[in-house]
């Protein structure tokens, strides 16, 4: 399937004002900011397999300026210029074709992408609003009112299946607002797709400031999507002392008088970096994802708990930015070991050395630490989404 955007631009727009025809009017207070159809075939280059652009026969010197487009002569009203475009592809391989106003700089990808989508179960679509305002009828005074109901307000793009189209405009011998209206002359069934206030079609001079507003509120909620998005976790835990001649700390074997207790190996400092990982993330603690009733991982090595907390943020888009491991204890001293420990973490998460922190404090004496009845440890880490 090949489906082409034919982007109507040969109007001199003189409604709008200006020296110059709107399409190649700049939106923006600055001459080097995108003009009007710069914005119009961007919309569509994602969408399309080729771009074909009907211009004024004076605005030749203007289409040198567009790259990766088809340039197409058109004609003295909309149809003939609609007329121009569809014979210059007949032969193109065409299936489905997009006629859209290059005045209607801002059309959203969500429309484009819907009137695409009702063209796999039809002939024709396009979008289109309803109208919700009470409707007049008169001059200068009113002469009466207009039911409203099935009322609607066109847009573009206008999407027809190619050869369908073609010749409905081989046979409309009359000039028509749109080409829906040379479709449905055609006995053609068109289908309504939802349209969007943003893809209003420039026309008054007060259109450019209502662009230029458009254009800045996107810009500013594109923005916030890429801001970037940061967890912080928290993790603590503490293990009693017990018979032994090592403690594990941070993937370290620490020769000491006594050893930590638990139902893992009691790696006191990797658990609260882990949990750590697992609070960024809103995953729970250890114990939700390794159960102490689970009796395989009883005397388990805590990597495998680390190794599963950053492969789960990994997962999910997340990197570790940075984590910082307090171990509190008197005994045994974890100066000479913290580089290590630092180093084990690293090769266990596959994290920079300089991203870890691993250091110790004492209690002062005091608690149960304090009165060497175990080390506690609290931890930080922090995800950044990549």
């Amino acid at each position: 399937m090949t489906v082409i955007a034919l982007i109507v631009a040969a109007g001199r727009g003189t409604r709008a004002g200006g020296d110059t025809p709107k399409q190649w009017r700049p939106l923006g207070r600055d001459a080097s900011c995108p003009r009007v159809i710069d914005h119009t075939i961007a919309a569509f280059r994602p969408f399309v397999d080729q771009i074909v652009v009907v211009h004024h026969k004076d605005d030749a010197d203007l289409m040198q300026t567009l790259t990766d487009v088809m340039p197409v002569v058109g004609g003295a009203t909309r149809s003939a210029s609609v007329k121009a475009g569809l014979k210059a592809i007949k032969n193109s391989g065409v299936t489905q074709v997009l006629i859209h106003d290059a005045a209607r700089a801002l059309v959203p990808e969500s429309v484009i992408k819907d009137v695409l989508s009702a063209l796999e179960n039809g002939p024709a679509a396009a979008p289109a609003l309803q109208v919700i305002d009470a409707l007049w009828r008169g001059d200068a005074t009113v002469e009466g009112t207009q039911d409203r109901t099935g009322l609607w307000r066109a847009q573009t793009p206008q999407g027809f299946d190619f050869e369908t189209i073609l010749q409905a405009h081989h046979a409309y011998a009359h000039e028509a607002a749109d080409d829906v209206e040379v479709a449905r002359a055609a006995g053609i069934q068109v289908a309504i797709t939802l349209g969007d206030e943003a893809n209003f079609k420039i026309t008054h001079p007060d259109d450019f400031a209502r662009a230029e507003h458009v254009l800045a509120a996107r810009l500013r909620q594109d923005k916030d999507k890429t801001q970037m998005d940061i967890r912080l976790g928290n993790g603590y835990d503490v293990h009693r002392f017990g018979a032994g001649d090592h403690v594990w700390l941070c993937g370290i074997k620490v020769p000491h008088n006594r050893g930590l207790q638990g139902h893992s190996d009691a790696d006191v400092g990797m658990h609260a970096l882990t949990d750590a990982i697992y609070g960024a993330l809103a995953e729970g603690d250890i114990g939700r994802h390794f159960p102490p009733s689970d009796m395989q991982w009883k005397g388990a090595a805590s990597h495998i708990f680390l190794r599963h907390a950053i492969d789960l943020a990994r997962s999910r888009g997340y990197e570790m930015s940075n984590c910082d491991v307090t171990l509190v204890c008197e005994q045994p001293k974890i100066g000479p070991h913290a580089d290590a420990m630092r180093a084990a973490l690293a090769d266990i998460m596959s994290v920079d050395f300089d991203r870890i922190s691993v250091k110790a404090t004492t209690s002062e004496r005091l608690g149960f630490t304090g009165r060497e009845e175990g080390i506690a440890s609290l931890a930080t880490a922090t995800l950044i989404k990549r």
